[in-house]
């Protein structure tokens, strides 16, 4: 009887360390969809590094990209340079000033991909990093940095105090009372923000 009890026992040992025991796979968690203003307008690659980029600025993506499509008349091209003859350039107009304050020229800046050119969008805006929390400060990173946290009232610029500047951005001056507020000079980039969330511009993948 125990000869057999122990065949038994070991015929069953045997039996399940033949049995591979499978471990549960971990549930796929899927990629969030994200969506980014615009993006339709732009490479993958493009895409992808604005989002880096944003991170680390601390910046909505949506909102550099109502910047960019702002500056660049939504041509999102590195070579666009402003109608008005002030040699700005790019994605979001560099002026030559800022531009050799970087360390490269418009002439460089143009001859860019959109890509490349990123690379100098994050160089202008790292001075800034973690100040830019919404659109007009985006905004007024590239316009008037000295607007940058201020109230939407705030007034950048009057017809009394700064003439030649008031007269060079009057179009800015929505109620046309003299004075360009922070809120009036970011008016025309958040009509590109929805604008760029309309179906056919706004990106949507993983």
């Amino acid at each position: 009887m125990k000869s057999l009890l122990s065949l038994i026992s070991g015929l069953l040992a045997l039996f399940f360390r033949s049995q591979k025991v499978e471990p549960t796979p971990a549930p796929v968690e899927p990629k969030p969809l994200r969506h980014l203003a615009w993006g339709r307008k732009v490479s993958q690659a493009f895409r992808d590094r604005l989002f880096e980029i944003c991170q680390i600025l601390g910046v909505e993506p949506d909102y550099l990209m109502a910047c960019i499509a702002f500056e660049s008349a939504e041509t999102f091209s590195p070579s666009i340079k402003n109608a008005a003859g002030s040699g700005a350039t790019g994605l979001i107009q560099f002026m030559p000033d800022t531009a050799r304050g970087l360390g490269t020229t418009t002439a460089a800046l143009a001859g860019m991909t959109a890509e490349q050119q990123l690379e100098w969008v994050l160089a202008y805006f790292l001075p800034y990093k973690g100040r830019l929390k919404t659109l007009a400060d985006v905004y007024m990173a590239i316009l008037w940095p000295a607007g940058i946290g201020k109230a939407d009232g705030w007034t950048l610029w009057d017809k009394a105090n700064r003439p030649t500047t008031y007269r060079q951005n009057a179009g800015l001056d929505l109620n046309k009372d003299g004075k360009i507020t922070k809120a009036e000079a970011a008016a025309k980039v958040l009509a590109k923000l929805q604008r760029g969330r309309l179906a056919q511009f706004q990106w949507e993948g993983a």
